[in-house]
């Protein structure tokens, strides 16, 4: 009630701030921004996202960051590193859109595909498409991610976005 009764004065205020920070409410999210990897789990993150866009309202904006890694396909090894880029971006995009075609298509606001580092990606993109809400997959600190840590951390920490992080299921 107090948090109801604080917007309804931030709002007669006429305040940009005001209006802005009410429009980006969690409980009515305009536009949800699901970070998806080429991991098995992508799916299960996908439709965490669409039931929150279902139930919410909202409207999904998947993304992927391609990082550039030692084992590109073959296509890229006859081209000029300059279509490198190029190339992987294809065939990601092409991924994320089979995967949204399981998706009813007014939820699918937009499908992005960049090579760049995945967490800077995942915000920058949120900043571009003002997200309200970024939904990404959790995975478990062993190894050099207790070192670097996760892209889930990182986009938590760097990104002024709230940030909905799907843990695994628990084992039935």
């Amino acid at each position: 009630r107090a948090a109801r009764q604080a917007r309804s004065r931030l709002k007669r205020s006429g305040n940009a701030t005001a209006r802005k920070a009410d429009a980006m409410s969690l409980k009515h999210p305009r536009t949800i921004l699901v970070a998806l990897d080429s991991s098995p789990r992508a799916p299960f993150i996908l439709a965490e996202g669409v039931d929150l866009a279902q139930k919410l309202g909202g409207k999904l904006v998947l993304v992927r960051g391609i990082g550039l890694h030692h084992s590109l396909p073959a296509e890229a090894m006859n081209e000029s590193p300059t279509r490198v880029p190029e190339i992987l971006e294809r065939g990601d995009r092409e991924e994320l859109e089979q995967l949204a075609r399981g998706v009813p298509p007014e939820l699918v606001a937009k499908v992005v595909v960049h090579v760049g580092v995945a967490w800077e990606v995942i915000c920058r993109t949120a900043d571009e498409e003002d997200a309200d809400l970024i939904v990404i997959g959790s995975h478990g600190y062993s190894g050099i991610d207790k070192v670097l840590g996760t892209t889930a951390a990182k986009v938590v920490n760097h990104t002024s976005r709230s940030v909905l992080v799907v843990r695994d299921k628990p084992s039935d």
